[in-house]
């Protein structure tokens, strides 16, 4: 039976997120301001919660890794099917919750930013099946939506926006400012009525790609770009894109920068595609994170290497931090399955030693 919204499910919150909530370390020494003014986050996307057919729970090694490499940031992509339900939007499944609560004391144990992102909210993903209502049009979705994040701000209401950050919604769909805006200030005025100085992520529009230019107005609002441009690079030969038919430019053809159709694809195209999104919110003081960025193991890997670090530099330049998508699998470092790579054995795992240390040369 689903809850009644009004009144019942905030008593439910209080009692499922009560014995977690007062588990966790209070740290009242470290300050609620973002941290990414001294040090910038970059780090990983940790695909643990991604999917709720293959969930598993967070692995300390994982996070051991990343601290030992020198990373200070982990996004953790979630669905919210994983401890809840399409078919019943108020469910909340403590089991599985207990098992993000420990990948937040795993970030306080080892130093490392944890960033908590909803990529299935009730009404949207950007990933298939799609057949619930559409958030940014239906107020029963948008109100799931926001007792979600409701849940999450009481159970960490005490954790310091030092450590742990909330990302409201990965990679909005093309719909009207209006529409994503009035989305974004529900979800933050149920986060903030509990958690008034946590710090919030806002993905960018159109797939993440541009800001939401209202949002200037709002505190401690840092908005998350990607850095997948041009596709073709760092999604050839994925399936989930394109299909499981042959690529229409040709791998040995495949370099970067390349030219298509007349046009050049190189470091100055990325800069000025970027700075095109980009600039009109930094010019009003805003704030920017990559979110998201990699190369898929089908592009040859002197070419992901050549592109990766052209990004970096952009990204270096223009005081960025970023998390690759994934730390392990086909975008990763570790076990990506490359068929042009002489892997490391590391800890149980392949590693892609010319990759890891590319990106460890502007970790800093």
């Amino acid at each position: 039976m689903r809850l009644d919204k009004n009144i019942t499910r905030r008593d439910f919150i209080r009692i499922v997120g009560a014995a977690t909530t007062t588990t966790l370390l209070r740290d009242t020494n470290l300050s609620a301001a973002p941290a990414g003014k001294k040090k910038l986050w970059k780090g990983f996307n940790l695909l643990n919660k991604f999917n709720p057919d293959y969930q598993t729970p967070f692995a300390e090694s994982d996070f051991e890794i990343m601290a030992e490499w020198g990373f200070n940031f982990a996004r953790i992509p979630l669905s919210y099917w994983c401890w809840s339900s399409e078919d019943d939007w108020y469910r909340a499944d403590e089991k599985c919750l207990k098992e993000i609560d420990r990948a937040v004391e795993l970030g306080r144990r080892y130093g490392i930013h944890i960033n908590l992102n909803f990529h299935r909210v009730p009404g949207y993903c950007i990933n298939p099946p799609h057949g619930e209502k559409n958030l940014f049009e239906d107020d029963d979705a948008l109100e799931a939506c926001a007792y979600h994040w409701r849940l999450f701000a009481e159970r960490y209401e005490s954790c310091p926006s030092s450590r742990l950050s909330f990302n409201l919604i990965n990679e909005a769909p093309s719909v009207a400012d209006a529409a994503y805006d009035r989305v974004a200030r529900r979800l933050i005025d149920e986060i903030r009525a509990v958690s008034r100085r946590r710090t919030i992520i806002v993905d960018g529009l159109d797939v993440g790609n541009r800001p939401l230019m209202s949002l200037a107005d709002v505190p401690d609002i840092i908005q998350s770009g990607r850095g997948y441009q041009p596709m073709l690079i760092s999604h050839y030969a994925a399936n989930w894109v394109y299909g499981d038919g042959p690529m229409y430019f040709p791998e040995d053809k495949l370099g970067w920068p390349f030219v298509e159709n007349g046009k050049t694809y190189d470091k100055e195209w990325l800069r000025e595609t970027l700075d095109r999104n980009w600039q009109p919110w930094i010019a009003k003081g805003g704030r920017v994170h990559i979110g998201e960025f990699g190369c898929h193991n089908r592009t040859p890997h002197d070419v992901a290497l050549a592109w990766l670090e052209d990004q970096f530099d952009i990204f270096e330049e223009r005081g960025w931090g970023w998390s690759l998508w994934n730390l392990s699998g086909s975008f990763g470092v570790l076990d990506s399955g490359r068929r042009d790579v002489k892997y490391e054995n590391y800890k149980g795992h392949k590693l892609d030693r010319k990759m890891l240390e590319l990106l460890k040369r502007y970790a800093g």
